[in-house]
């Protein structure tokens, strides 16, 4: 059995807590939802403690990608979906159609919304990049607020303003 454990860290956008398995980061959950720890889960670990300071580099305006081991547990599909929200570009968007075409799979935008409303690694894997066809925020496991703050966040460092 694998051993879970947990970094909890103050953000901008509330509480997170980052979850491991003591060689990657498999999630990042923030202060919503339904989240339940493990009773077994240990505290800290070196991955852990390295994606907070990413993380905090990141809410501080001096880092723009991340470099962490990822172990995020889902189906073939989701992970397709989740390699793809990791190659957005800081700073940009994209909508569901598109990542759908960018992995192959041109009619399955209702599927990507599905996959990437299940993200487990969220702002590492930034699905807060993904908007609608339209333009316009749509779904967001955080809430539409902090998805908002994000994109805002990013748009502010990017080197074009």
């Amino acid at each position: 059995m694998t051993e879970t454990f947990y970094l909890d860290m103050p953000s901008p956008i509330g509480k997170l807590t980052l979850i491991g398995d003591g060689t990657a980061l498999t999630a990042v959950h923030m202060d919503c939802g339904d989240f339940v720890l493990p009773k077994n889960a240990n505290k800290g670990h070196a991955v852990l403690i390295e994606a907070r300071r990413q993380l905090e580099e990141y809410f501080a305006g001096k880092r723009r990608e991340f470099n962490l081991p990822l172990a995020a547990t889902g189906t073939g599909f989701q992970r397709a979906v989740w390699a793809a929200l990791y190659d957005i570009p800081f700073a940009q968007t994209r909508s569901y159609i598109e990542i759908a075409r960018a992995i192959q799979k041109p009619t399955a935008s209702r599927a990507v919304g599905m996959a990437n409303g299940r993200n487990p690694i969220s702002i590492i894997v930034p699905c807060h990049r993904v908007i609608g066809a339209s333009g316009k925020l749509v779904g967001y496991g955080g809430g539409l607020e902090r998805k908002q703050w994000l994109l805002d966040h990013e748009k502010h460092q990017s080197p074009s303003r």
